[in-house]
């Protein structure tokens, strides 16, 4: 393992906002049907780009509060801006915008896996970006999915994983309840179950979403990428328990970064931006100590 250096949240910049140079939705083909996006440019030439990975049914600009209304991954969108990078959000098929092939209920890591993948290989091609300076962010499952972004492409040039799902037994056991993930486990891959979140919605899964809880390994995936990684956890998370960082600093080998906050799994949104705002000028700040 080779060392890693070690950050806190007890210092916080504040930034004016400012306007991102020219945002569009895009359409990126994948052979699993199309996948949208919205793709953010700042002012000037091809600039690195950021792509962002939102997290169980989440969608593109992620979680909306009182402190971030235009939500989670729509501010961290604009700060990439103001610091010179591009980004592009994007929602999984069957979620958010992205539903002309699939439904929720069809949502498995490994759609979700091809779906980042595709978009990797969209910005790589994609004028007006720097193709060959491309970063990678995941909240949640998006840092699971991330994970195995990253390890089987080897593309970014550094990583970063927020709250990242690296334990799913233990995540989505405590999310849909350990007696769900247990019967689902037996069933056929297209058995549709409903489940009752912990927030109140009823949502639908197939019996293949299940089959990925118990047996992808995300340790095993980011173990396979050896670029720079920065990990972002919360002290106070009870969806993506603190231990769940150690995971991924334990199976990475490679230059690291573990930034732990006094923060829950959705970064204090509900409450402030102070922790959301933090957290984005860290990972700003290790994307720029790893870009080319």
């Amino acid at each position: 393992m080779t060392p890693r250096l070690l950050a806190t949240a007890s210092v916080l910049c504040l930034v004016p906002f400012a306007s991102i140079a020219a945002e569009e939705t895009v359409t990126i083909p994948s052979p699993g049907g199309d996948i949208i996006g919205t793709l953010s440019l700042p002012d000037g030439d091809a600039a690195p780009v950021v792509l962002l990975l939102h997290g169980f049914t989440g969608s593109r600009d992620e979680l909306q509060t009182d402190s971030v209304p235009e939500g989670v991954f729509a501010r961290t969108a604009t700060r990439l801006a103001e610091a010179g990078y591009a980004s592009l959000r994007i929602d999984f098929r069957g979620s958010g915008e992205s539903l002309a092939d699939l439904t929720f209920a069809d949502t498995t890591f490994e759609g979700q896996t091809a779906d980042a993948l595709a978009a990797l290989s969209y910005l790589a091609e994609l004028d007006g970006v720097d193709g060959d300076d491309i970063f990678l962010i995941g909240w949640s499952q998006g840092g699971l999915v991330a994970t195995a972004a990253a390890g089987r492409s080897d593309a970014p040039d550094a990583v970063a994983l927020w709250a990242a799902a690296s334990m799913p037994q233990e995540t989505f056991g405590g999310l849909l309840g350990q007696e769900m993930i247990e019967a689902a486990a037996t069933g056929a891959p297209d058995a549709v179950y409903t489940v009752a979140l912990p927030w109140g919605a009823e949502i639908e899964l197939k019996g293949a979403f299940f089959d990925g809880v118990a047996t992808f390994d995300p340790g095993a995936e980011i173990a396979d990428y050896a670029g720079p990684l920065f990990v972002a956890q919360g002290s106070l998370d009870e969806t993506v328990l603190p231990e769940s960082a150690d995971v991924l600093i334990a199976a990475h080998e490679g230059p690291e970064e573990l930034w732990t906050a006094e923060m829950d799994h959705v970064f204090n949104t509900f409450s402030t931006d102070e922790t959301l705002e933090a957290m984005i000028a860290a990972t700003i700040a290790y994307f720029d100590a790893h870009a080319d």
